[in-house]
Order: C-alpha cells, then sequence, then structure tokens
C-alpha cells in the first residue's frame, strides 16, 4: 500500500520511498523526500511565488528524464498554479510556496527549476542570474576565477552578487535587482559576458558556440530571458551523486583549487545551513535589490 501522511492538515500519498533513485550512493526516495522537507524553510524562500518548472526523473537519474512546465495531471485542488504568458498562448504552472505542495512535487522526483520573475509581475526581473558553465578540461575551478572577477564588475556598477555551484558542472551568480524588464537585464548580462570574454580571452567566451568552449568559462546569459529557468537554491539535481545547487561563501569559491571542494550532496546542506543560514536570503530582501545600471559600466 502507498503510505499517507498528513503535512500541514493535507493528505499525502508518498510513494516507492525505498526505491533506488541515485545508484551509485544507494539514496532512495525516501531519503529525497527527507532532504526536501528538512531544508523546506531555506527552499522554500526561493520557490515562493515563482511559477515551477520540473525536472523529473521518476527512475532516477540513468533513466528517463523529462521536463514539465504545465500543471501536471492529477495535482491536488489545493496546490497553487498561476497563468504565465507564453507566445503561443498563456498556461498555467505550478507555485510551490508551502511544505505541503513542496512535498507533493518532490514526490514526482524532481529537480525545481525557476524563473527570475515573480508571478505577480510575469516578465519583470528581480534578480540577474549569469551561468558559468566550463567546457571540459575546464571545471568548476575555471568558473570560480571567471566569478571573482564577475563579481568585482557587478560590484562596481552598484549590485550585491552571491554565488551557488549549479550542482552540475558549473557556478551561478546572481544579483537582486529592483524589479526591471527581463529583456533590459539580458541586455545589461550580454554586455557583461562580452565584456569578461575581452578582459579575459583565455578564460572566457560569452557565446555558445561548442567549437569555442573547450577549457574556457562559458558566461551563460541567456536565462535572465522571461522564458528560461535556472536551478532553484537547494534543488537536487538529476547527476550520478544526489548534488544540490547549493549557496558557497566567497571565501569557498577564492579558495577553490579542485572540483571535489564545491560539491555539496543532500547529506550536506543541513550542516551548512546551521553555520551559515541561508548564503542567499539577501536575495529575497527587498532591502538589497538594486536598479539595474543602465548598461555595463554606466
Amino acid at each position: 500500500m502507498t503510505p499517507i501522511t498528513e503535512v500541514e492538515g493535507r493528505r499525502l500519498a508518498l510513494s516507492n520511498l525505498d526505491k533506488v533513485l541515485y545508484t551509485a550512493s544507494g539514496f532512495t526516495k525516501g531519503e529525497m523526500l527527507h532532504y526536501y522537507a528538512s531544508t523546506a524553510d531555506a527552499l522554500l524562500t526561493h520557490l515562493r511565488n515563482r511559477p515551477v518548472s520540473f525536472l523529473r526523473f521518476p527512475d532516477g537519474p540513468d533513466g528517463q528524464q523529462f521536463f514539465a512546465k504545465n500543471v501536471p495531471p492529477g495535482a491536488p485542488d489545493w496546490v497553487h498554479t498561476a497563468d504565465v504568458p507564453r507566445s503561443e498562448g498563456d498556461v498555467r504552472q505550478i507555485v510551490v510556496d508551502d511544505l505541503a505542495s513542496l512535498m507533493w512535487a518532490a514526490n514526482l522526483v524532481t529537480e525545481f527549476h525557476t524563473p527570475q520573475w515573480q508571478a505577480d509581475a510575469p516578465a519583470m526581473a528581480d534578480r540577474l542570474v549569469l551561468d558559468l558553465d566550463p567546457g571540459p578540461p575546464a571545471t568548476i575551478v575555471e568558473c570560480c576565477r571567471a566569478g571573482l572577477w564577475l563579481r568585482e564588475r557587478l560590484e562596481a556598477d552598484g549590485l550585491d552578487v552571491y554565488a551557488k555551484t549549479s550542482g552540475s558542472k558549473g557556478l551561478h551568480l546572481l544579483c537582486p535587482l529592483e524589479r526591471t524588464p527581463s529583456e533590459q537585464v539580458t541586455s545589461y548580462a550580454k554586455e557583461l559576458a562580452k565584456e569578461a570574454e575581452a578582459e579575459l580571452p583565455g578564460l572566457v567566451v560569452h557565446r555558445m558556440t561548442r567549437s569555442l568552449r573547450p577549457g574556457k568559462v562559458f558566461v551563460d546569459f541567456s536565462q535572465n530571458s522571461a522564458s528560461k529557468t535556472t536551478a532553484t537554491p537547494y534543488t537536487l539535481r538529476a547527476r550520478a551523486e544526489p548534488a544540490v545547487s547549493a549557496p558557497v561563501t566567497w571565501e569557498e569559491v577564492e579558495a577553490c583549487g579542485d572540483p571535489a571542494e564545491l560539491v555539496f550532496l543532500a547529506g550536506d546542506i543541513a550542516t551548512r545551513l546551521e553555520e551559515y543560514g541561508d548564503l542567499l536570503a539577501p536575495l529575497t530582501d527587498p532591502g538589497r535589490a538594486r536598479p539595474l545600471p543602465r548598461k555595463a559600466g554606466a
């Protein structure tokens, strides 16, 4: 029988708790649900009021994976949804804003991805993101070098900058913004990426072209587009191990000399939250939001 549990007064059927999702470590679906429940306070801060896209991997990272934006069939009527404008017409997406909704979504075996804007203001970004993606043989070590340069540039433009691992190979930089049209944020981020390439030609590339990327860090500015999403802070990723997109300190970025130093698994996060709190909490503090500079260097 599928166990029924009650979360905040909502009855949830949580299935296949003993199923091994991450075969390399034996990490089960039950452990995944425990991880999401134990990090809910921090995770929900970054999910609230944002339409969620799910990367589902019900048979683990080695099985079938599919990206879902629309409300899944059978979603409970108490799970909140929001209209999201798209070129082909509005669609409804899930908004995960409480523990019950989080556990329902986590039971689907999910990575969480969110846009840089909130559901009540589509395409009005309240954060800027730069996704630093290393082209082998480059690693997150090179991403950290590029990230430190970008941090200095962004701070020179008056922005506060925070970092997290992608949970895969790279590093994400995030800045809280006063609400700004997404296309303006994308334009600014693109100019910044081009400037980084000009200043660090042996390290950075701003174009996605595969032939340009070996050994360099691709500064992906496109995730600022209103239609794009980024891995939500604290989400598990569909990797060989239960890796997390984890906030990191700038001291950790500066000290990184080996990719293994910035790999954080589900079991690491409770200790980090206890030690640091939510390092990305300033992203949701309106007092930290800054206006977008008129152009890079302005």
